[in-house]
């Protein structure tokens, strides 16, 4: 594995939450999965929340797509896609899996891991949906625009300032020839994006300054 910098930690702000919030929303990037390095095509991130939900965006430079699943728990992976992963508890353990394609199919997943031990063998439950998740998919040129809302009643309770998860955002990306890009928030050292003890930190901390 390679070395890999310090496990990152990201500021989710309270907002009254409206789309043009975004503009204020402080970013994060997206880098090799493997090294840490630089990616082909970048990708940000931001995250917010309110009383309701979380809200999450991917900003996308996306100059290929392969989209071409259309159902709900298709293999999204194989192809394009973003994904964010999420531990409520923060024992890398047990965490929700958001797949989400281009063209804004959904696969979600409840991921457990059995034995701490082995961080590589998981379990993943197909029949856990997420309720009320909602995405809205953007293309202009060679910009993506993915945004997220995933309501807290998917939590066993809803945050407050000052509660901390873990969570990571991943992108695959494909090239016209096959090559598969493969990008992270938090590295995993590995084309593995299960590696959970590599997961970052999300605090939701209290309403943005003005």
């Amino acid at each position: 594995m390679s070395m890999l910098a310090e496990i990152p930690t990201y500021q989710c702000q309270y907002v009254n939450y409206t789309n043009e919030i975004w503009e204020r929303i402080a970013a994060v990037s997206l880098v090799d999965v493997v090294t840490g390095g630089d990616v082909r095509e970048a990708t940000h991130v931001k995250a917010c929340w309110d009383d309701g939900a979380l809200y999450v965006r991917f900003e996308c430079v996306d100059t290929y797509v392969v989209s071409q699943y259309t159902n709900r728990k298709d293999p999204l992976w194989e192809q394009d896609v973003v994904e964010m992963f999420i531990d409520e508890e923060g024992k890398c353990r047990r965490y929700m899996e958001l797949v989400v394609s281009p063209n804004g199919v959904l696969c979600d997943l409840m991921i457990d891991h059995g034995d701490e031990n082995e961080p590589d063998r998981f379990q993943a439950d197909t029949e856990w949906e997420a309720q009320g998740f909602e995405r809205t998919i953007e293309a202009d040129g060679d910009r993506r625009t993915y945004t997220f809302k995933l309501p807290f009643s998917n939590f066993s309770k809803a945050p407050e300032a000052g509660t901390l998860w873990r969570i990571n955002f991943f992108r695959i990306d494909d090239e016209p020839d096959g090559t598969r890009h493969f990008q992270a928030w938090s590295p995993t050292g590995a084309i593995n994006y299960h590696i959970s003890d590599r997961f970052g930190k999300l605090i939701l901390s209290g309403s943005m300054s003005l």
